[in-house]
């Protein structure tokens, strides 16, 4: 499967063309009074590696608690959504939970997973596949917070967005993305993970893991920068700083020079404070009803809701 605008000619081309983006994003990013990276490029293959581990530690309740849902939800689900779907599913990480959900549908026509870090989409691909040998698998290396124009398969399209990463965009961005969701689905729907609000503590204990892998996913963006843009960050005089800030309901996750410092990016001198920071992630937390309002902004009608008892986190079948 291919289409302009979503594959490129050739690995080459599609690497060039991610790596640009990635040089002006840091640059751009850290010419801002409020210093910032762009989230989506934590997920090199070494950051979505250590995205899987963070998946796995005892304080993440999200991915253990979803993952929880769509199983013991899995019916309902394959219910709401029908038969001889194509599912596409917007951030691929490791594609555990899409296997839940193809498991659970009947007689579904494709899956098409999207994402920017093209060698691990395609590696957790064909573990999927041979999972799945009935299931054409589209991987499509792409970012998902573009406009997209996928091939057609003929099938009805239902979306897949798990792991709330709607969480990382702000209510505009949000916005835009599910209007633009709407219209790629239309006659279809969307399945989306939603987290929830909740105690600041639970919150604040998923995002400074005592392992100290959510530090080490957050500085790997430096590492990134290091060896794709000539950078010459150290990493040891960055600390991981996340919090909650309960007026914007999110998480926010920083990046805090510990020293006075002068740092060469692709070639330019950027300086930095003692305690300035580099804002590097929002996770924004919503409640049913607000997400919901949100949904019938976007151009969706909700439907079917499903939440865990200590209403952590929320799944959502939307209509398009």
């Amino acid at each position: 499967m291919s289409s302009a605008g979503i594959l490129f000619r050739s690995p080459v081309e599609r690497g060039r063309r991610i790596e640009n983006e990635f040089a002006a994003a840091v640059l751009t990013g850290l010419r801002h009074h409020q210093k910032e990276l762009p989230c989506k490029f934590f997920y090199d293959e070494e950051g979505s590696r250590l995205f899987d581990l963070i998946c796995a530690l005892p304080e993440y309740y999200p991915t253990r608690t979803e993952t929880k849902l769509l199983r013991e939800k899995a019916d309902a689900i394959a219910g709401a959504i029908g038969e001889n779907a194509e599912l596409i599913e917007f951030g691929a990480g490791s594609l555990a939970k899409a296997g839940i959900v193809l498991g659970a549908l009947k007689n579904p026509r494709a899956y098409v997973p999207i994402d920017i870090s093209g060698d691990y989409l395609h590696g957790m691909a064909k573990k999927l596949e041979r999972a799945f040998p009935h299931v054409p698998v589209y991987p499509v290396v792409a970012d998902f917070t573009k406009p997209l124009k996928l091939v057609s398969t003929g099938a009805r399209r239902v979306g897949f967005f798990p792991g709330s990463t709607i969480g990382n965009f702000t209510r505009a961005e949000a916005l835009a993305f599910l209007r633009r969701a709407a219209s790629l689905l239309k006659g279809g729907g969307l399945l989306i993970g939603v987290d929830l609000v909740k105690d600041p503590a639970i919150l604040h204990a998923a995002y400074n893991d005592a392992a100290g892998v959510t530090e080490a996913f957050n500085k790997n963006i430096l590492a990134r920068a290091n060896k794709e843009l000539d950078a010459n960050f150290d990493l040891d005089a960055f600390a991981h700083y996340a919090f909650y800030n309960p007026p914007h309901q999110r998480i926010e996750m920083h990046l805090m020079s510990m020293e006075k410092q002068k740092v060469s990016v692709a070639g330019e001198c950027i300086a930095f404070a003692e305690g300035e920071t580099i804002h590097t992630e929002n996770s924004h937390k919503y409640t049913v009803e607000g997400f919901r309002e949100l949904a019938i902004e976007a151009g969706f009608t909700p439907r079917e809701v499903w939440s865990d008892p200590a209403r952590l986190f929320s799944m959502h079948w939307l209509e398009a």
